[in-house]
């Protein structure tokens, strides 16, 4: 069954006004099912927009019949939107730029569009939708890409997240995100194009606390996935949730994160829409897997990226480079790439030694 099949059919999203249209020409770089869900909203402002990618598919699919059947399947796109393989027609005079390819081919397109910037406008920004850590480097992608692309971009340089299942945005459903940028006003710029009635963007400076909850809500979405397949129920359910908010908030602040951040939009928000719903890939694969299912069976089905496989090794390799405890972020890295079985997860995180509640607080022996 399609997702959208399972969409309200009453809600039918508000238009804006004609007077507060800007019109702007943007680049999508990937046609995934987000990447195609943002550029159909971005087009349904009137925004002059070109989709990317390097996958003929769908963009043949857009071209022709006006849809993304393989990721978005029944869902009718904005009237005008336009793909393409070629990416410096995508580019050329582009006054936005919203990356949204796997965060581990990330630095390889990033490469492949800095000799094309001078073929977009002067102030061009670029805004990454991608949620990831590069493995190989431990890299947040706005190290990834202040790493590829020339200085004078960096200012320019946005990221946008938050609770947001592609299929609900292409559908016109309510929605709100983050967007953060170390220069405010860079961002304010990304922030005006997208915002519509039903998709509502705010702002913050903390790019690495958007950045990590971007990351590790992904893996904890395996976790909880995992629990629900073995027959758990709501306690555990919440539990995860919880604890792995826990985690997520001590790995940003090794690296330099507000704690307040992980409290909103791109932390518990993106946790909780990430952890509780069959829209989301990683939590299908955890599900899967604690139905004792082969992971390369789940990942043949899915035939799309699930973030959370390759962060999980991510995740774990940074948090042990930070010295930074996170037993359910190991214990699903465990699971994928030793061989540690579903039973042996939940049985070792349980039995491990009673702690305070708060980091760093002792308990009476």
């Amino acid at each position: 069954m399609s997702l959208s099949a399972s969409l309200p059919t009453r809600w039918m999203p508000p238009q804006f006004p004609t007077g507060i249209l800007i019109d702007m020409r943007i680049a999508g770089i990937g046609a995934g099912s987000w990447g195609t869900a943002l550029a159909s909203l971005l087009r349904s402002k009137g925004h002059d927009v070109v989709l990317w990618d390097i996958d003929p598919e769908p963009v043949r699919s857009i071209e022709e019949t006006g849809n993304n059947s393989r990721y978005l399947p029944g869902i009718d796109l904005s009237p005008g939107l336009r793909a393409t393989t070629d990416l410096a027609e995508a580019v050329a005079g582009a006054e936005l730029i919203i990356l949204a390819v796997p965060s581990q081919v990330m630095r390889e397109v990033a490469e492949e569009i800095r000799p094309l910037l001078p073929t977009a406008a002067p102030d061009v920004v670029l805004c990454s939708v991608t949620k990831g850590i590069e493995v190989e480097t431990l890299m947040l992608m706005h190290e990834v890409l202040e790493d590829v692309l020339p200085p004078e971009v960096h200012p320019r340089l946005t990221y946008l997240s938050g609770p947001s299942f592609a299929v609900e945005v292409a559908a016109g459903l309510p929605t709100a995100v983050t967007i953060a940028g170390k220069d405010l006003t860079q961002a304010r710029r990304v922030q005006v194009a997208v915002h519509t009635p039903y998709f509502r963007p705010y702002l913050t400076e903390d790019v690495v606390g958007v950045e990590i909850g971007g990351g590790v809500k992904n893996v904890v979405a395996i976790a909880a996935g995992l629990a629900d397949g073995m027959g758990f129920d709501a306690n555990a359910h919440a539990a995860l949730i919880t604890r792995g908010l826990s985690e997520m908030a001590r790995l940003g602040m090794a690296r330099g994160a507000n704690p307040l951040t992980f409290g909103g939009l791109s932390g518990v928000g993106d946790l909780v829409l990430t952890c509780s719903s069959t829209k989301s890939r990683n939590y299908r694969v955890g599900q899967a897997l604690g139905q004792r299912r082969s992971l390369q069976s789940i990942q043949e089905e899915l035939g799309q990226v699930a973030e959370g496989v390759v962060n999980a090794k991510a995740v774990h390799l940074l948090a042990t480079s930070l010295g930074v405890e996170m037993p359910l972020c190991n214990a699903v890295y465990r699971l994928l790439y030793e061989g540690l079985s579903p039973q042996d997860a939940i049985t070792e995180l349980a039995a491990r030694d009673l702690k305070h509640e708060l980091p760093g607080r002792d308990i009476p022996e």
